[in-house]
């Protein structure tokens, strides 16, 4: 575990996280677009990293209140954008029913990244362990909901803010 494959991972965790605190940058048109285009990547290099899981205890301690506030940014910053379904919501509950959110999905990836690469500067290995154990667990199954949601704004052209 680790070698190239590690630096990889952490080299994207840290885009990504570049990516998200740069979601108030003025300049942001084509930031939900540097989004999509990167979680495919995260996920490929996330697979390429031989980590056992088992045995793994999450260490990150999320401090509810950023989390929280980077949610509510986000959420308004995606506007009409951040809502969608999931494949066991109901068309006839109307929007009121959908269950899925953009903006719930990122931050929830962006917290799992943000405290590994804390650890990752002091103990690399234990780094790549609990992001294998975290994707495998939890922010996975967000990244996999994201690029769908994502996939069918850029089908519907509508990735840039």
């Amino acid at each position: 575990m680790g070698g190239l494959e590690g630096l990889e991972v952490a080299g994207l965790a840290r885009r990504y996280c570049d990516l998200i605190e740069a979601s108030t940058d003025a300049h942001r048109r084509r930031w939900l677009e540097d989004v999509a285009s990167l979680l495919p990547r995260l996920q490929a290099s996330i697979y390429s990293v031989s980590a056992p899981v088992s045995g793994v205890v999450p260490t990150s301690v999320v401090d509810l209140d950023a989390r929280f506030e980077l949610f509510w940014r986000l959420r308004r910053l995606l506007a009409d954008r951040d809502g969608y379904w999931l494949e066991f919501d109901r068309a006839s509950e109307g929007a009121d029913g959908m269950t899925g959110s953009l903006a719930d999905d990122l931050t929830d990836i962006y917290c799992d990244l943000k405290s590994g690469l804390r650890l990752y500067a002091r103990q690399p290995e234990s780094a790549l362990r609990g992001w294998a154990y975290g994707f495998d667990r939890h922010w996975g199954r967000h990244l996999v909901d994201a690029e769908r949601h994502l996939a069918l704004l850029a089908a519907q052209g509508r990735l840039e803010l």
